[in-house]
């Protein structure tokens, strides 16, 4: 597989049959905004709902599509924890499904998260037979979509793992994601006997009663509560690293990179 240089292939040891990949704003034809950093044409916009042209978008996805084997499943995003299944027989031009996760078991089919500053989790088993993608902003996080992500997982797989591996992808960093009293009380709320001194140390005393919050330590702890400790990435700030990522919080109106996983035959 040759893709664009610019993109992320995730450094995790994954079984060979696991591929995976996370693009960036660089590789496409967008403009303006959705372009490259500055405003240069050269953006790979992913998203059809942010303003962008749908023919640039259209452009973007088939140039990502000719590097996969398939189509990604691609979701309507609601920040919940439903979980969906990819399955490439489904009625062509049917509705996107509205999930924040996928799950696929047969090779070929491509689990695909847009993100531009909530986390994306790439997840695999270690014997390489089931794969999945979470989108991980705050409030899905807070609600289990990783937990709920690896039981379907476990569910398709029909026998227990080994072992599970993740690879968190650019995200908003603990230097950039300043957020509310409200966000650190709802995760101490939901943790679990073990978890509180984990949570609590992901949430660093801001200015005037806010917190930068940690989204990749949260994941590891939410993940771990899955079963997974097997952990890689979460290294890559899409705030702070405009030349690379598009990032909301930083822009306000911008494009979606896509993170994404399946099986090959």
């Amino acid at each position: 597989m040759t893709t664009d240089p610019a993109w992320l292939q995730p450094d995790w040891p994954a079984p060979a049959s696991v591929r995976a990949l996370s693009t960036t704003r660089a590789g496409g034809v967008s403009r303006g905004v959705y372009g490259r950093d500055g405003g240069e044409p050269g953006g790979l916009n992913l998203g059809t709902h942010v303003g962008d042209d749908p023919a640039h978008v259209a452009e973007n996805r088939a140039r990502l599509a000719a590097q996969l084997p398939a189509m990604p499943l691609w979701l309507e995003q609601v920040h919940g924890c439903a979980v969906a299944t990819v399955d490439h027989l489904a009625k062509p031009g049917a509705a996107a499904p509205r999930a924040d996760a996928s799950v696929a078991v047969a090779p070929g089919e491509v689990c695909a998260i847009m993100t531009a500053d909530c986390l994306p989790v790439l997840l695999c088993d270690a014997e390489g037979t089931v794969v999945g993608a979470a989108h991980a902003g705050w409030r899905g996080l807070c609600s289990g979509v990783i937990e709920a992500t690896l039981s379907r997982m476990q569910a398709a797989r029909g026998k227990s793992s080994s072992r599970w591996l993740a690879w968190l992808g650019p995200a908003i960093g603990p230097g950039s994601f300043e957020v509310g009293a409200e966000v650190r009380d709802a995760f101490l709320a939901q943790a679990r006997a073990g978890e509180h001194a984990a949570v609590d140390a992901a949430f660093r005393p801001g200015a005037e009663g806010k917190y930068m919050a940690d989204i990749y330590s949260l994941a590891r702890t939410r993940l771990a509560r899955g079963g997974c400790t097997d952990v890689y990435g979460g290294d890559a700030c899409t705030v702070s690293d405009p030349q690379r990522f598009y990032s909301y919080r930083r822009d306000g109106v911008t494009g979606r990179m896509a993170s994404l996983v399946w099986l090959s035959s």
